[in-house]
């Protein structure tokens, strides 16, 4: 019998802050503004609204993550939410993928966050947005939320910091 494990796009980061407040810049739109993005509309709640807008002033459903939910909270350890591809590859912008992230005190006050990825589809446009996700998830989202608490909250209206 051949097994094929859940393709996911999994990632680690240690923050330099204790797990209450990594989880408050999850869960609420000044913390999600602080590093994810320059807007957001979030009710955390199952059912409730997970919007991150990467083009806040863009029209409805162009935002970025138009129209994205909260699958379920276990506060302040893990957050699950939908997540859609970005405008530029429709085909999978029209279905759903998971986020879930989960936050672990360390010991000295830091928090370790794990995010994983999953739902995808394979090939064509699935391929890409997943390659998309694996750059986003590790080279922007969670570096700029390690930068967040390290040295403050990302300036939208400035350039991007060049971060590791």
């Amino acid at each position: 019998m051949t097994t094929n494990p859940e393709r996911a796009i999994v990632f680690e980061v240690e923050v330099a802050a204790p797990r209450e407040a990594v989880w408050r810049a999850w869960t609420t739109e000044a913390g999600v503004r602080s590093f994810f993005a320059p807007g957001a509309h979030l009710d955390v709640r199952p059912g409730g609204a997970y919007e991150i807008f990467f083009m806040p002033e863009g029209p409805p459903g162009m935002r970025g993550a138009d129209g994205m939910l909260v699958l379920a909270v276990q506060a302040p350890a893990m957050l699950s939410f939908t997540w859609n591809a970005p405008p530029s590859l429709p085909e999978a912008r029209a279905q759903m993928t998971h986020v879930v992230v989960r936050l672990y005190a360390l010991a000295d006050g830091r928090t370790r966050v794990r995010l994983v990825h999953s739902g995808w589809g394979e090939g064509g446009q699935w391929d890409e947005a997943f390659a998309y996700f694996t750059r986003a998830w590790s080279k922007m989202v969670l570096p700029r939320l390690r930068h967040r608490f390290a040295v403050g909250a990302v300036d939208w209206d400035a350039p991007p910091p060049v971060l590791d």
